[in-house]
């Protein structure tokens, strides 16, 4: 019974937080230790032509073009080496790619 309600508790919470980032006007991402999508928000599906289920289990890399998207995975193993931000954790607007190209 417990676990059960620890699963019911974390399905509602888990709901919240999308209800929040779909109410965004921007598109966002939550990416994992290893850059792959955890979660899209309505927005990014809007702005880059993919589906949610098009863009979660998938690298980050694949919004980004290539000459920024074969440095990305080396820039994460850095930060979570070293714990020293370079790019994470700043506001920037970056260059992507939509599915269309």
């Amino acid at each position: 019974a417990a676990l059960i309600a620890k699963n019911k508790e974390l399905e509602i919470n888990q709901s919240l937080v999308m209800s929040i980032l779909d109410a965004s006007f921007h598109a966002l991402f939550v990416i994992d230790e290893q850059c792959i999508i955890q979660m899209v928000n309505a927005k990014s599906c809007e702005v880059f032509g993919w589906t949610k289920e098009e863009l979660i289990g998938q690298n980050i890399k694949m919004i980004m073009p290539p000459a920024i998207a074969n440095h990305h995975d080396g820039y994460m193993k850095s930060y979570l080496e070293t714990g020293m931000k370079k790019m994470i954790g700043t506001q920037r607007e970056v260059t992507a790619q939509r599915k269309d190209g």
